[in-house]
């Protein structure tokens, strides 16, 4: 079903289209076979890419989640425990594909989608007990930002801390780092500077960069090289992808520093919702460009607000029987939002 142009769709930062002048540049970008490493559109964007986040080296994946499971599979084993935040990306919304792909399983640690070094530290789990044999922590993954907890971003100084913990207890790290731009643009740090205390890095070009898709990890050479004979495994091996690492780098160029727009119209539409009679918001962790809010006493339901939001041109979505997100993106303006706003505040009472 194709929706009508007058829809505000704030569903997620995934459902932009590509702008007349992306496909320009995608329509003319020169191409060639991937695996036999001969697309000069895509090399090029893997070399800007490692450059950007401080790293040897950056491996193109279609998607995030593809992502996410390459690096799982390149840095843990089978029977691994990984300790993630609460409600991260690889526990709630990749289809149980780290249990399957990478016999993984996750220990949920800290509140809030953060963590500290202690929490880290409580929570390992050590190698070698042959008497109470306990699934090996080998892996700890931050998300920054954190989807499900409002586009938090994590603390710097927490993520180092907690880096620095994991290399003396002889763990990787990863960071899911899908909306890593809008971290950088939030703090005013480089997106190296965040990127720098892990072992891989991933990146996702679709989301707040309006990229049709494709996502990057970057780290050492040698977990890299690793990457790509596991990103075979899974089927994410494509031919000629320059057309799309085109669209990537045009994003890189133009839609980086628009990013803050998009974080001040989701601070618009929180600010709106607070207002609201039986709505629960911290606005304090909505820091970037999503917004997450729980109804608590409420006249409606999530599933009854998504439903009414959508007959008056508004899209959202429901995490849950009271927890809803919307997200803004560069395919919604100002007075969208502004719009949005108004229609939720109104159908909530306000």
């Amino acid at each position: 079903m194709t929706l009508p142009d007058s829809m505000i769709d704030l569903r997620s930062d995934t459902v932009t289209r590509p702008t007349p002048a992306m496909r320009a540049v995608m329509a003319r970008a020169p191409v060639g076979d991937m695996q036999y490493g001969d697309d000069p559109s895509l090399n090029a964007l893997e070399q800007r890419v490692a450059g950007m986040l401080g790293k040897e080296a950056s491996l193109w994946l279609p998607s995030g989640t593809m992502a996410n499971q390459v690096a799982l599979r390149v840095l843990t084993r089978p029977g691994d425990d990984v300790l993630v935040g609460s409600e991260a990306h690889s526990v709630w919304h990749e289809a149980g594909g780290s249990a399957a792909n990478a016999g993984v399983q996750f220990t949920e640690i800290g509140s809030g989608g953060l963590f500290t070094a202690a929490d880290v530290r409580r929570h390992a789990k050590p190698r070698d007990q042959p008497v109470l044999p306990l699934p090996a922590s080998t892996l700890v993954q931050i998300e920054n930002t954190h989807n499900r907890h409002g586009g938090l971003v994590f603390p710097q100084a927490d993520v180092e801390a907690v880096c620095a913990v994991a290399r003396e207890l002889r763990l990787a790290t990863y960071l899911d780092g899908a909306r890593l731009w809008n971290a950088a643009a939030q703090s005013g740090l480089s997106p190296a500077r965040l990127a720098a205390p892990f072992d891989l890095v991933m990146v996702a070009f679709s989301k707040g960069l309006g990229a049709p898709a494709g996502s990057m990890l970057a780290g050492p050479k040698d977990l890299i090289n690793a990457a790509v004979r596991q990103r075979r495994m899974l089927g994410g091996a494509m031919r000629q992808v320059g057309m799309f690492a085109a669209a990537c780098d045009f994003a890189l160029t133009h839609h980086l520093a628009r990013l803050a727009d998009d974080h001040a119209h989701a601070r618009l539409v929180a600010q709106r919702l607070a207002a609201c009679p039986g709505v629960r918001i911290a606005l304090e962790r909505t820091q970037t460009n999503i917004v997450v809010f729980e109804l608590d006493g409420a006249r409606v339901t999530a599933a009854a607000l998504v439903a009414a939001a959508r007959t008056q041109g508004v899209l959202i979505n429901a995490l849950g029987p009271v927890k809803l997100r919307l997200v803004t993106h560069l395919d919604v303006s100002r007075a969208d939002c502004e719009r949005a706003a108004g229609v939720l505040a109104a159908l909530l009472g306000a």
